[in-house]
């Protein structure tokens, strides 16, 4: 793969790997100063970071203004409903074709090619009045994301082979820092302009300036990563993690931990205000617990990445969120400031579960492949989530058979856990 120009990162590749009869092993780049390409690498990491804060603002903002958007465009609730269920859907049907897009374009065109799908997308839908089109923007913001979301494994086996752990606990803290901003500053920042439209729109700046690392190696690079892998005489695999047990146990785990996630995110407000919470109080209880989740996800790649077996890893997430549920089950007011404490820490799961992909997989293709799959399919299973924890709330009018059903996905998860947890790769399981 030939080298980049001094003060700019090589062209990301998703097929610099080879495969021989014994297995496939990733090539690294050759060439060109090593000063060089450390910067070129530090310049990699900070655009990942700055991607990673735009993975989850268009979503978090438009929860935390989805009041004010359904009255300012006369959504009826069925349209409100479907507004919080797009980003899964999006998420599941758009991330699908990455695998796609990556044979087709750069890694770095296709990354400002989705941040700026972001931007342009949380512009429109900031400024139309018409439901419709809100929806078609959101959809085209979404895309950006469902792209970046499944390419993010890819760049931390490409560039940072060795500091798997570090880099993706790194680029999951900035995810889970820019999901906390954005739903804290949406509010404030409507009010202080009058207006939702602008809590919703600022965050295209922030989409745009995450274009700019990447900027200078897609308006570079000539042709496809995967044509000048095959003139570099490197063998392309294809991988179908779908028709291997790995990857259905990789999606599972995927899906069960997000369905809960979206769950917690969705009523656990509602289920401390039910126990006698203050309104105010209720949703400091659960901004708690993405707060705490952000050193949370920069030490659990880390601690999965010098693990071999990840089986006792697993194991502690699962006791860290069955506490939990028992206790919000059982005693939600008693000990309340505890049971956020341990879905924190049971939420853990999620950066576990991204570190997990590059884990399980040799080379640059099998991981985005892998990606991918697994969040793909996982996010179907997710939209589940805060769907029937309402429908079980509403029907049963207490938390009994929603914390049950919560209770019920952790085994899931669980069983999906212990296959995952056993060093293995996909590449292996073709």
């Amino acid at each position: 793969m030939p080298s980049s120009p001094a003060g700019t990162p090589a062209v990301p590749t998703s097929t610099a790997d080879g495969s021989t009869a014994q297995g496939t092993q990733v090539v690294p780049a050759t060439g060109g100063p090593t000063a060089s390409r450390a910067h070129g690498g530090l310049l990699v990491l900070v655009g990942m970071l700055l991607v990673a804060l735009n993975l989850r603002a268009a979503v978090t903002s438009l929860g935390a203004l989805l009041d004010e958007v359904r009255v300012g465009l006369a959504l009826s609730g069925t349209m409100a409903g479907f507004v919080t269920t797009l980003p899964t859907i999006a998420f599941a049907g758009l991330g699908a074709a990455t695998p796609w897009l990556v044979r087709r374009l750069s890694t770095a065109r296709l990354l400002v090619l989705g941040m700026l799908a972001l931007a342009v997308g949380q512009v429109l839908r900031a400024v139309t009045g018409s439901a419709v089109v809100f929806l078609l923007t959101s959809a085209l913001a979404l895309a950006g994301i469902a792209v970046a979301n499944i390419m993010m494994p890819m760049l931390v086996k490409q560039y940072f082979p060795h500091r798997t752990g570090l880099v993706t606990g790194a680029y999951t803290m900035a995810l889970v820092a820019g999901t906390t901003v954005a739903a804290a500053a949406a509010v404030p920042v409507a009010h202080a302009f009058g207006s939702w439209r602008a809590g919703l729109g600022v965050w295209a700046g922030l989409a745009l300036v995450a274009v700019l690392p990447w900027l200078p190696a897609a308006l570079r690079s000539r042709g496809t990563d995967a044509r000048r892998a095959t003139r570099d005489g490197v063998a392309r695999v294809i991988i179908r993690p779908g028709r291997t047990r790995l990857g259905w146990a990789m999606a599972v785990y995927f899906g069960a931990q997000s369905l809960s996630g979206y769950a917690i995110m969705g009523w656990l407000a509602q289920l401390f205000r039910d126990a006698g919470f203050r309104p105010q109080d209720a949703g400091l209880l659960l901004a708690a617990v993405t707060a705490l989740g952000v050193p949370i996800a920069l030490l659990m790649p880390t601690l999965a990445g010098r693990l071999k077996n990840l089986r006792m890893l697993v194991f502690a997430l699962t006791a860290a969120s069955t506490l939990a549920y028992l206790g919000l089950a059982l005693a939600p007011r008693d000990a309340a400031v505890l049971w956020v404490l341990l879905l924190a820490l049971g939420q853990g799961a999620f950066p576990l579960i991204l570190t997990t992909i590059g884990l399980r997989a040799r080379t640059a293709d099998g991981t985005v492949a892998l990606s991918a799959f697994a969040q793909s399919a996982g996010y179907v299973i997710a939209a589940l989530g805060p769907l029937l924890v309402g429908i079980l709330y509403e029907g049963t009018g207490g938390w009994t058979a929603p914390i049950g059903f919560l209770l019920l996905a952790l085994a899931v998860q669980t069983g999906a856990g212990m296959v995952i947890a056993r060093p293995r790769y996909i590449e292996d399981e073709r």
